[in-house]
């Protein structure tokens, strides 16, 4: 799905919201896409897209997906972080395909995909 404008993105987030928690609720996973101007402009869009479209997929309901600005790392945008309870993971140079691998090794199957993170809070840093 091409995303070419902001109401493409609320349009996304609303059907989301129907599927998944989306900013609200309680879930074993929080995933937030960081899409300050400098992830938005590297793909950050695409990469919401693509984890709303795959969470959907997979009839995932455990999720909530949010947004947040940048975080400083402008050299690894897209940036994607998963939280579960203590741990953060945060993913670098996310492209859409790699996000949907995320969701499946990190949500679906426990397994942190170690190519692509960029810092680890929690537990994972053990």
């Amino acid at each position: 799905m091409k995303i070419s404008s902001i109401e493409d993105l609320r349009r996304i987030k609303e059907e989301a919201q129907k599927r998944t928690l989306l900013r609200e609720g309680k879930a074993d996973y929080r995933v937030v896409v960081h899409m300050g101007t400098c992830g938005i402009a590297a793909g950050a869009r695409e990469v919401m897209s693509a984890i709303l479209d795959e969470i959907a997929k997979r009839g995932l309901t455990n999720v909530m997906v949010t947004q947040a600005g940048c975080i400083g790392l402008c050299d690894r945008e897209p940036l994607v972080s998963v939280e579960k309870g203590e741990e953060r993971i945060l993913y670098g140079d996310i492209t859409p395909d790699r996000a949907r691998q995320i969701i499946a090794s990190h949500l679906v199957n426990g397994q942190i995909v170690g190519d692509w993170v960029v810092h680890a809070e929690g537990r994972a840093r053990r």
